[in-house]
């Protein structure tokens, strides 16, 4: 499990109004998500063990979540073309957002230092908001276990 990343979002605190690129091509508005809840996860990389682990959680729990009324999306800053690509071979029912310019993560807080190996470079942080049918943040993970994860958000799905 990743060490907690700091937030400045809190729950009950509106959700950051955004737009993105998604996997399909089209542009996709947060304005657009009200009337629903909606779980935004966001990972470091394409096809890489913890964030396929986590991507692949979600999708074997996608009909479950799909009961609940909510909706999901990934955002990485990987490209469309590389979306396209984990989709395909990961079988993934929901869009990933493509975040290059990291200004998506940027609004939720979800973009800052890592240190890996001793390096500090600037990253994507493994974070998932569960934000209310209101447009407003129900739940944060700000540590994510990427094979249990989405777990842990049905159960809060269905307790909102």
């Amino acid at each position: 499990m990743a060490k907690a990343v700091p937030l400045t979002l809190r729950a009950g605190d509106a959700a950051p109004s955004f737009h993105a690129v998604v996997t399909d091509g089209s542009e996709i508005h947060s304005k657009d998500l009200l009337g629903k809840p909606v779980v935004i996860y966001f990972y470091p990389r394409d096809d890489t063990p913890g964030c396929t682990k986590e991507a692949c959680g979600f999708r074997d729990r996608y009909e479950a979540i799909q009961k609940t009324g909510a909706r999901v999306l990934g955002v990485s800053a990987d490209t469309v073309k590389s979306h396209v690509k984990f989709t395909d071979k990961h079988r993934l029912p929901f869009p990933l957002l493509s975040d290059p310019d990291a200004v998506v993560a940027q609004a939720f807080g979800a973009w800052g230092e890592k240190v890996f190996m001793g390096r500090r470079y600037q990253g994507m942080h493994r974070v998932t908001f569960l934000i209310d049918a209101q447009g407003r943040i129900a739940r944060i993970w700000d540590t994510v276990k990427p094979e249990t994860h989405a777990d842990d958000v049905l159960e809060a799905l269905k307790a909102l």
